[in-house]
């Protein structure tokens, strides 16, 4: 594994007990929180913020185990290392962002943070896939 890459699952490592911290903030918010359990839509919308934090962040890991050996430029692989946990943040961002009103009945503009995510996520899904075939071949 290349430095860069070691230096970002570092960091990825460090940072991935918040995504714990943030599931026991979410079940004390339903448990004790009973104006947090009276909107069906932002508890779902929390919920799915946190699953694909945790996810993509896992997800972010695994690339980086294989973009070091893909056949791809220095700048293809800066975007294939960072787009995956760029992506773990916008997700989540997307959904807890634009639900924060506790009376919130529709999500907010901050909602197309998760399109730009996705997309930036399967770009570099993508770009990582070509690298190893190309490599194998």
């Amino acid at each position: 594994m290349e430095k860069e890459s070691r230096v970002i699952a570092g960091i990825l490592l460090i940072t991935y007990p918040t995504v714990i911290i943030g599931g026991v903030g979410l079940l004390s918010l339903l448990v004790f929180d009973h104006q947090y359990a009276a909107n069906p839509l932002r508890q779902d919308f929390w919920r799915a913020g946190h699953a694909h934090a945790g996810v993509f962040l896992l997800l972010s890991l695994v690339v980086l185990r294989y973009v070091d050996d893909a056949a791809l430029s220095a700048g293809w692989k800066w975007l294939v290392r960072l787009g995956a946990p760029i992506a773990a943040i916008l997700l989540p961002v997307a959904f807890f962002l634009s639900m924060l009103s506790p009376t919130a009945t529709q999500p907010s503009w901050l909602v197309y943070l998760a399109y730009v995510g996705a997309v930036l996520l399967a770009l570099a899904l993508f770009v990582l896939g070509v690298g190893l075939l190309r490599r194998s071949s």
